[in-house]
């Protein structure tokens, strides 16, 4: 169910804009739901676009596989933290930086994304094939990332390693953050929307913070 905050964003959009997003949530929600009664090996894309009652070429027009609608929520993420640290004024410790175009990213996404995210890790976590995308969306992230400093820094990530450890430990940031997250570790009782959204920074901003003392960590 779209949020009250979302209609009123699609209200402002062109109608050709309006459908297409409709015709996106429809998929997303319902490949959410098939996938996790039936698993995302035993759902057809003909049973998917047949429940949504759309053709395989709507499908196709909106995403390019099945692995991409029932990660659609992970996509959404990547996107807006590239999108924020392309956008970003940088100033002070890059990994800093990197941490504030995350939380920002994680802001912008909307009060459903957050339960939508949730019912992806969960499909992912028992979906081979979906966890070998993931890692994959990670990688290319990771890339993404780089290319963003490599412009805005002036250096190139193929002498300056630095690039590349900078990106790969806010990816590590996130991904330990929102796995306690998801696991509820923390979280607010009976939280939803905002409250939700304000946990999942609070985790990620701690494991954040963690980074120190765990290159301090000695044996």
């Amino acid at each position: 169910m779209a949020t009250d905050s979302a209609t009123r964003a699609d209200a402002e959009l062109p109608l050709r804009e309006r459908k297409k997003r409709r015709t996106r949530r429809a998929l997303e929600e319902t490949a959410l739901r098939l996938f996790g009664e039936r698993g995302f090996d035993a759902t057809t894309l003909d049973e998917l676009v047949d429940e949504v009652a759309i053709s395989k070429r709507t499908f196709f027009r909106n995403y390019a596989s099945k692995e991409d609608v029932a990660m659609a929520a992970e996509i959404e993420l990547w996107d807006a933290y590239v999108a924020e640290v392309r956008g970003a004024d940088l100033h002070g410790p890059v990994l800093a930086c990197l941490r504030d175009a995350l939380v920002a990213a994680v802001r912008r996404l909307g009060d459903d994304w957050d339960r939508r995210f949730v019912a992806t890790r969960t499909l992912v976590d028992r979906t081979p094939t979906l966890r070998d995308r993931s890692l994959l969306l990670s990688v290319t992230v990771q890339e993404r990332i780089v290319s963003a400093l490599e412009d805005k820094l002036g250096l190139d990530g193929r002498k300056d390693m630095r690039l590349w450890l900078v990106g790969e430990v806010s990816l590590s940031a996130w991904r330990c953050g929102s796995k306690n997250w998801v696991a509820g570790r923390g979280t607010v009782e009976g939280g939803r929307g905002q409250d939700r959204t304000r946990t999942l920074i609070r985790r990620v901003e701690e494991a954040f913070d963690t980074i120190p003392d765990s290159l301090a960590l000695c044996a």
